[in-house]
């Protein structure tokens, strides 16, 4: 029978064998009796993308292995640039993106881009994206890509999206911006969770 003990609701440190720690940190003993920081799902603070033509998470710690960004109704003012996700190690990569992504209804397109991780593809100016996008981390400093977003309710699309990267070191930012980098978003909302 195994026995969940409590010891302390305090930080103290790393905690010894048989302890569990809760004050924004958790640790746990696996089978072998080595442990092991568990980082807890973090929410970020929402990000208006009404303005600018970039919209930035910073200051991710290094122990992240997985961030999900969600979008609502997110919407830029050209009917020529697609949306992109970007990450970074102390600056945003610009370059070294290995991705495609295509949508489908009522009609179907596809493509390859190495400057961000692209979340539609082709809509107008008045479409409005809402979904998910989810790196992961595939160690030593790589990372996957995988989208899927709804563009309603202009056009009834769903757009798709999957590629990796390499980073020159530890993963700390995510931007969403523009493959142009010079349209401007004017509406919806932005989040982040990210998570050990």
């Amino acid at each position: 029978m195994s026995i969940l003990a409590l010891t302390s609701d305090t930080l103290i440190g790393t905690p010894a064998t048989g302890n569990l720690e809760y004050n924004g940190q958790f640790f746990g003993t696996d089978s072998a009796g080595s442990r092991a920081q568990l980082q807890r799902i973090t929410q970020g603070t929402a990000i208006a993308s009404t303005s600018g033509t970039s919209i930035d998470f910073t200051s991710l710690p290094a122990w992240v292995k997985k961030i999900t960004m969600m979008c609502i109704g997110v919407s830029q003012n050209s009917a020529s640039q697609t949306i992109i996700l970007r990450v970074g190690a102390g600056s945003v990569t610009t370059t070294g993106y290995s991705s495609s992504n295509a949508y489908i209804a009522p009609s179907t397109d596809s493509g390859s881009l190495t400057t961000g991780f692209p979340i539609n593809r082709g809509s107008g100016a008045t479409a409005a994206f809402h979904g998910i996008a989810t790196i992961c981390s595939f160690g030593s400093n790589s990372w996957v890509f995988s989208s899927t977003m709804a563009d309603a309710p202009v056009q009834g699309q769903v757009h798709f999206g999957a590629g990796s990267v390499v980073l020159g070191g530890t993963l700390d930012r995510v931007r969403l911006t523009t493959i142009g980098g010079t349209a401007t978003f004017d509406a919806g909302s932005i989040n982040i969770l990210f998570e050990g």
